[in-house]
């Protein structure tokens, strides 16, 4: 740009500094929402995948007996045909300890390796250490936190371990990890030594692919050596239905927060325009050309666009970083970070997304001539804006409301602007609601154990991560008699209600595989799942599904099933489909009476209104503790990990859309009282007061505030039914109607309000500015 013009792009920018401010702050949270919402898109777009590839996963895990291949023969099976890299052998066991509080965890695979570093499998070490030396052990991340953390101890047939770190395999090789001596150590005629084999290979995307794989080893070792292999592509599969529904609630926010930005540039640039109009033709007098003047109106959008870009995309990096640590805790994947290009294609797409927006009223005022600009710059408008007056004027209100209330139809297009961002800023508000809504009532359905107030343990194995064990040595005492137990929980003084349930491994008639089945004894409606559709357990000779059941057996609600558990098999008429049950396996629930060799491991108890849970569940331990049962009170349940992200993802761009949204209403407010200052100042010569002048600027938005809600809130609404199925179909389920329906008449009544609250925000700082302006100064500025 020639000199000239790069001073009249200086002097519009220094001399609108509220537009330009707006400008600024727009594009920066603009640009923050967006690398925040597309490095998060980045993350959970096949979070597998990314860590996979990064740490050369294994596309098969192998095990063979090393009573049938050495591990030398093992070694060559890398240059079977087909592989691409391998590791191991790594002698592997299975680890059944016990932590310091005398609780044990479920069985963990214990895999012996020197170090984390491997060409096939090339762990993340998230914390501490390595393992050196016997005693000491590294466990998979997924059990950082409050669990076990680095010093704690676990023991092992007399064997006190050490935890000295903790490490992500992104192939789900191993729980836990040691030296090879200690594994072969802590091995017994129970859980033997087996021997690890991870593979790559040129083609494994498919089944069929990974099947043909397994044939080539198969064939490479001695008959009965290979004991069994596990493929990738079950891991990558639940990992992607855990990461799937992020996608579409950020593709929704992203959208909003362009669209919104789109609105907003555009408004600044159509409002410097029409109270430019003067100025243009005087610079088309002086000898700018049309597309002079055109690029010098989008040259001030683009300057202060440019420094709320940068400023947007540093804000952004710095609020990604703690979501990605949640997100990597979360997804038990490698260490993420922002991708360098989301860096890059946000920044540059907000560049064309602002110069796209302020070259429409550019355009506009190249082509206005130069003497019908200096001529409207000068003339006062009439029209609609006048019958407005005229019409607000013979409401039953002040006349600084209804003078302010007739206000925005002097400039419709600004007017639609403002409406239009407050709109899309009640969207996100009202999206935002109803989103956090229904991912707690889904963190809340997904344990209904956790309902009750106390649980009672029988013993006997069944309910992981819940049960006492003996000091190692000792033997295994029997479990309780549950019948015993049942009878001292109904005598207890304080029991409301409870039931009975009991998890055990069941075949299904048409289905491949282990099912796990949840049995009920007693009223369990306390404990129910969410119904999708059809009800929960009434009594014998009923089961409930999960939809994947139902899709996998091409049964449907009312036809019959044959269930196996143990040595009984009972015919089961399918009653209802229950939600979120199980991540990557079947589980089914049924009656205990169906299956009479079963015995309850459980019982759920709640007490009475006012009867302390905790004083409840110590008298009954010492009722049952002679039984060989023991009571626990059940601490409230904590929200999800995963959930907490989402909410904060949720809740961090809704704040950022709707200051967003604020900024339009602050930048058409400010050209509206500057284009009415002298009117203004008139109106403060014949006595109206400083709260008068408030009240008339806050009426100007008002109406504008409580439409944009009404417009808002049914579209927020709408777009609410449409993403949140589509999340649920990318977890692979249906939501049942308690996660969905989450709208009631007063919030939503609330969420209308947030229109006029935005609008009211968004137009304080104009109103007060405009109430201390001296009548005088007013006066002399036109």
């Amino acid at each position: 740009m020639t000199g000239p013009l790069v001073r009249v792009v200086r002097s519009g920018v220094g001399r609108r500094r509220v537009q330009t401010v707006v400008i600024a702050l727009a594009t920066m949270m603009a640009v923050a929402a967006a690398v925040v919402a597309g490095s998060l898109m980045v993350v959970s777009n096949a979070p597998f995948d990314h860590a996979f590839a990064q740490q050369n996963g294994p596309h098969v895990t192998a095990e063979f007996d090393p009573a049938k291949v050495g591990a030398e023969r093992l070694g060559d099976t890398g240059a079977v045909d087909g592989v691409t890299a391998s590791a191991g052998p790594y002698p592997t066991t299975i680890l059944r300890a016990t932590d310091s509080s005398g609780r044990r965890p479920p069985a963990m695979t214990l895999v012996g390796r020197t170090g984390p570093h491997a060409d096939v499998d090339d762990l993340d070490l998230t914390s501490g250490r390595w393992a050196r030396k016997p005693g000491e052990i590294v466990l998979s991340s997924s059990y950082e936190g409050p669990a076990f953390t680095v010093g704690d101890t676990l023991t092992a047939s007399g064997t006190t371990l050490t935890v000295v770190g903790f490490a992500t395999s992104a192939g789900r090789t191993a729980d836990v990890w040691a030296t090879p001596a200690q594994v072969r150590a802590l091995a017994s005629k129970d859980t033997p030594v087996t021997s690890q084999m991870l593979y790559r290979f040129d083609s494994a995307g498919s089944k069929g692919a990974i099947a043909a794989d397994r044939k080539k080893l198969l064939a490479a070792v001695p008959s009965g050596a290979l004991l069994g292999t596990r493929s990738y592509l079950d891991t990558k599969r639940a990992a992607d239905q855990g990461a799937a529904p992020t996608i579409p609630f950020l593709v929704a926010f992203g959208v909003l927060g362009i669209v919104m930005s789109v609105i907003i540039v555009g408004s600044v640039i159509s409002g410097a325009v029409g109270t430019s109009l003067r100025r243009i033709g005087i610079l088309k007098a002086l000898g700018f050309t049309p597309r002079e003047v055109v690029l010098a109106y989008v040259a001030q959008a683009l300057v202060p666009a440019g420094v709320g870009i940068a400023l947007g995309v540093v804000l952004g990096n710095l609020l990604a970083v703690p979501l990605l640590d949640d997100t990597e805790q979360a997804y038990g994947t490698a260490t993420l970070s922002v991708a360098w290009w989301v860096d890059v294609v946000v920044p540059a797409g907000a560049l064309l997304v602002v110069g796209t927006a302020a070259l429409v009223p550019a355009l506009r005022a190249g082509r206005l001539r130069t003497v019908e600009a200096i001529a409207v710059g000068r003339a006062p408008r009439t029209g609609r804006a006048h019958r407005a007056h005229r019409a607000a004027g013979r409401l039953p209100l002040p006349r600084a409301v209804t003078y302010g209330l007739a206000s925005p139809f002097a400039h419709p297009v600004r007017t639609l602007a403002m409406l239009l961002a407050v709109a899309f800023g009640t969207i996100a508000a009202t999206f935002a609601v109803g989103l956090t809504s229904s991912l707690n009532e889904v963190n809340a359905i997904q344990d209904p154990e956790n309902r009750s107030a106390v649980t009672v343990l029988t013993g006997g194995p069944g309910i992981a991560g819940g049960e006492h064990v003996p000091a190692p040595g000792t033997p295994e005492p029997e479990p309780a008699d549950p019948a015993k137990v049942s009878a001292a929980i109904k005598a207890q003084s304080g029991t409301a209600s409870y039931y009975g349930m009991g998890r055990q491994d069941a075949t299904v008639a048409g289905v491949s595989g282990p099912v796990r089945a949840t049995l009920y004894q007693g009223d369990s409606s306390r404990g129910s799942y969410a119904m999708i559709s059809g009800h929960w357990l009434t009594g014998a000779g009923q089961v409930v599904v999960p939809g994947r059941f139902l899709e996998s057996t091409g049964t449907e609600i009312g036809d019959t099933v044959r269930v196996t558990v143990g040595k009984q098999t009972a015919t089961l008429r399918i009653v209802g489909e229950a939600f979120g049950t199980s991540d990557d396996e079947l589980e089914i629930q049924a009656d205990i009476a169906d299956f009479p060799g079963t015995r309850p491991q459980v019982f759920l108890v709640d007490v009475n209104p006012g009867v302390s849970a905790v004083s409840y569940a110590e008298k009954l331990a010492a009722a049952i503790e002679p039984l060989g049962a023991d009571a626990l009170a059940n601490s409230p349940s904590e929200q999800g990990n995963f959930v907490f992200i989402l909410n904060t993802m949720a809740a961090l761009l809704t704040l950022m859309l709707v200051s967003v949204a604020g900024l339009g209403v602050l930048n058409s407010v400010v050209l509206d009282t500057r284009e009415r200052v002298h009117d203004l100042g008139v109106c403060k010569a014949l006595g109206m007061s400083p709260r008068q002048t408030v009240s008339l600027v806050l009426a100007s938005v008002a109406g504008i505030g409580v439409l944009g809600g009404l417009v808002g809130v049914p579209a927020g609404y709408a777009l609410h039914g449409f993403v949140l199925p589509v999340m649920g179909h990318a977890a692979g389920t249906d939501l049942p109607r308690s996660v969905l329906d989450v709208y009631d008449p007063p919030r939503l009544l609330l969420l209308g309000l947030a229109g006029l609250v935005i609008a009211l925000l968004g137009a304080m700082l104009p109103a007060g500015w405009a109430a201390r302006a001296r009548t005088a100064t007013a006066l002399r500025t036109e």
